[in-house]
């Protein structure tokens, strides 16, 4: 009655996510994966794009040391009808006047507002490729755990299916019997109940899987297909939660872009007291004029003139605007603080996931063995009449929710060892080895840094 094979595809694919052995040839790998997403993942390209656009403050701050120069020209028809007195005969005409003049304007000192520009520019830069590290290890993350994501839903649709497999078959056996008067009517019901329960299961197990894939193809850009399974990276963590907190108040890209925005804050304050300080320019000119009275046929001038501009009072505003900024530094110092805090808390926990994580899989795995063994022996005990339909049915059910735990866990336990790396601020391509070229911010910033004039970006555009 009983004898259907429990040794299911799906057991086979829980053994195989569980192994993590060589993947085949053509199977699409987690590391390939995170590859595609780390050089397509729109979301990354544009924060890069961001950075970019962040590198041109420096230039813009630079050119605080650089002389401004301006060329003037101008040019017309004039009518002049003129008589300097009663005694003297009018002078009529037309001229044509024209004129062109150049200045040069050099700042020489202004309370040292410029080289604390280009500072706050730098941090600023700096800040940003921070912010740029945590949306790389987000996305990474994100495509670890959809890849993992879909495995553990491709792996609970085959036991759903298998389930559903064993479900028909066992109603059928049951009919059989019910049929020869060996069992009742309430036999057949419940394993008709059974059947419909399973077969819910399997729609569901395949609606999320439909799900997983949409976002797969969202974060990694392209479908899933023939994935190989993913293995745990515990290579690359601190032996100890001690250490891996230590590595985190470093490196965690939150706590350091926190950091650089005390630099920012800081300089922003300096910025603000040097305008209290005085100004010294100096301007050099010249200018020539051809016809702009009819007495007049051509003149010239030069000139160089330094100026110093001491500000004595200007309302109070300027005040006022040092005081603001002094809060705001204070305010980024408390959330460097509250950043260390979280970036802490972040590391115990997903530390505390990971180790639970490893029990769970082997808890999981002793289920699953347990619960086959159970099932094979309720199996044999119901051909022999001390068992009823409901308690292979409900064995069966066990059996099925051991395998979509152990599935589960598994998957957890991989996600888990990627989410430690990134709480610990070291979920990159460097780090992982990703046969990837890594994107180097630091390339843009040096092509425009020192660019004096043009309008085409770096890539031509």
């Amino acid at each position: 009655m009983f004898g259907v094979k429990v040794v299911t595809a799906a057991a086979a694919v829980v053994l195989l996510m569980a192994c993590a052995g060589p993947a085949p040839a053509l199977a699409d790998t987690i590391e390939a994966a995170l590859v595609r997403a780390y050089q397509s993942n729109p979301q990354l390209n544009a924060q890069r794009a961001s950075v970019r656009a962040t590198d041109e403050g420096v230039p813009q701050a630079l050119s605080g040391y650089r002389p401004k120069v301006n060329l003037t020209a101008t040019g017309g028809y004039q009518y002049q009808d003129i008589q300097l007195s009663p005694a003297t005969a009018p002078i009529h005409g037309t001229t044509v006047p024209r004129s062109v003049g150049l200045n040069v304007t050099q700042t020489l000192y202004n309370g040292n507002q410029t080289a604390n520009n280009v500072r706050k520019a730098e941090s600023t830069v700096s800040g940003q490729r921070e912010a740029l590290r945590l949306l790389d290890q987000n996305v990474l993350f994100a495509a670890a755990s959809v890849y993992m994501d879909y495995l553990r839903d491709a792996a609970i649709v085959e036991v759903q299916r298998s389930n559903t497999r064993v479900l028909e078959q066992t109603l059928k056996q049951t009919q059989d019997r019910f049929n020869v008067g060996e069992v009742t009517r309430t036999d057949v019901a419940q394993s008709e109940a059974q059947l419909a329960a399973g077969r819910t299961q399997q729609l569901t197990a395949e609606s999320n899987l439909t799900t997983t894939r949409s976002n797969f193809r969202r974060i990694i850009g392209s479908d899933p297909t023939n994935l190989a399974p993913g293995s745990p990276v515990d290579r690359y963590l601190p032996p100890t939660l001690p250490q891996a907190i230590e590595i985190a108040l470093i490196e965690n890209p939150s706590v350091t872009s926190a950091m650089y925005g005390i630099d920012v804050a800081y300089l922003q304050v300096k910025i603000n007291e040097g305008a209290l300080l005085p100004t010294i320019t100096v301007s050099a000119q010249a200018q020539r004029a051809d016809e702009q009275t009819l007495q007049q046929f051509r003149s010239f001038g030069a000139s160089a003139v330094a100026q110093l501009n001491v500000p004595i009072y200007q309302g109070g505003a300027e005040y006022a605007l040092i005081r603001q900024n002094k809060e705001s530094l204070a305010q980024q110092r408390l959330t460097l603080d509250t950043t260390r805090d979280q970036a802490r808390a972040d590391v115990v926990t997903a530390w505390g996931q990971l180790v639970a994580g490893k029990a769970q899989v082997a808890s999981a795995q002793a289920q699953v063995t347990a619960s086959e063994i159970a099932l094979n022996g309720v199996r044999e005990e119901a051909k022999a009449g001390q068992r009823t339909t409901l308690d292979v049915l409900n064995a069966q059910q066990a059996l099925v929710n051991a395998r979509v735990a152990l599935v589960t866990a598994q998957h957890d336990r991989v996600v888990a060892s990627y989410n430690v790396l990134q709480r610990i601020g070291r979920l990159s391509p460097q780090v992982l080895k990703l046969p990837t070229t890594t994107y180097d911010p630091s390339v843009h910033y040096q092509q425009v840094r020192d660019s004096w004039a043009g309008v085409r970006t770096p890539d031509g555009r």
